[in-house]
């Protein structure tokens, strides 16, 4: 099945990354300064527990809305990544040894909180043998055991394309597995040098015939220098291995030493994307300018599984 872009987005215009570096950001990405009750309660709770967010480390501009509505994206496996993508603000280096307890502590963090739908991600883990794979699958369990009605929606690393460990994940049965494709094709080398775009898409499709109960979900971030076109044939390729969900934000630069912004997509393109995937036969798509990985997650598999149904 074909989508439709309209001819004047295809085209689009000519990133001027000299100006865009200097002026200010849309109106429609100013957020309001985290603070309510709620969002100090949970940053308290974290660190009392000693957990991780990846709301906290990769500067999520949407931590103040999803703190304040008791959601958050847990990140297992340090906060330290063996990567260096030119996007991301988590930081790179050599990371601690793995915390056996961490399982049990975040499982707390959830009862505490009370959370009917969990995400839990992780740094890239290179320097272990499985990629931190049996650290996701104990913190399903541990979850499942404690709060068995939860959803659990993991978005892991590639493991090196390492099918054993994907499969390690799996056996434990989360509800939702994501994995981000990221960026297109011809930018990889650039954006995502640890990563290869052939390689998320096999990820996906090894999850679609193993565990085809399973739903997949993947992210985009667009405004790196892609061009319409390019974003389309990534929508089609993750149809193509059947990718359920899909989020679709803006790239912002965390720092100067991260990559420039080529462009920035008005809420309109965001809209017309949308329209996009679902032609294509997403079942649900989050798309726009503050769009992350895990906005809205708990609607997002909830409107999947109606249409399921």
């Amino acid at each position: 099945m074909s989508a439709t872009i309209p001819v004047n987005l295809i085209r689009g215009r000519k990133p001027r990354t000299d100006v865009l570096q200097h002026q200010q950001k849309p109106s429609w990405l100013r957020v309001q300064a985290p603070g309510n009750p709620q969002y100090l309660h949970l940053k308290h709770l974290m660190h009392e527990l000693d957990l991780n967010t990846v709301c906290e480390e990769a500067s999520c501009p949407n931590i103040g809305e999803c703190w304040k509505n008791g959601t958050a994206t847990f990140m297992i496996l340090g906060s330290i990544c063996t990567r260096a993508c030119s996007y991301c603000n988590v930081t790179t280096g050599k990371p601690n040894p793995i915390d056996t307890n961490e399982p049990v502590r975040l499982a707390s963090a959830v009862e505490r909180l009370g959370l009917s739908h969990v995400v839990i991600t992780s740094v890239d883990r290179d320097d272990l043998p499985d990629g931190g794979a049996s650290v996701f699958a104990d913190t399903i369990v541990e979850v499942r055991r404690r709060i068995p009605n939860c959803r659990i929606e993991v978005l892991i690393p590639d493991f090196r394309g390492r099918k054993t460990d994907l499969l390690t994940v799996l056996n434990a049965q989360p509800d939702v597995l994501n994995h981000n494709i990221e960026t297109v094709a011809r930018l990889y080398r650039m954006a995502r040098p640890g990563g290869r775009y052939k390689r998320a898409l096999e990820l996906l499709d090894r999850v679609h015939h193993y565990a085809p109960d399973i739903p997949t979900k993947s992210g985009l971030m667009v405004g790196l220098g892609e061009n319409l076109s390019e974003i389309l044939t990534t929508l089609h390729d993750l149809r193509g291995v059947g990718c359920d969900l899909l989020t679709i934000g803006q790239y912002l630069r965390p720092s100067i030493a991260h990559l420039n912004i080529a462009r920035y997509y008005s809420p309109e393109e965001f809209s017309t994307l949308r329209s996009a995937a679902l032609e294509l036969g997403f079942g649900h798509v989050e798309s726009g300018p503050l769009v992350r990985s895990s906005y809205h997650a708990h609607k997002q598999t909830e409107s999947f599984n109606k249409t399921q149904h």
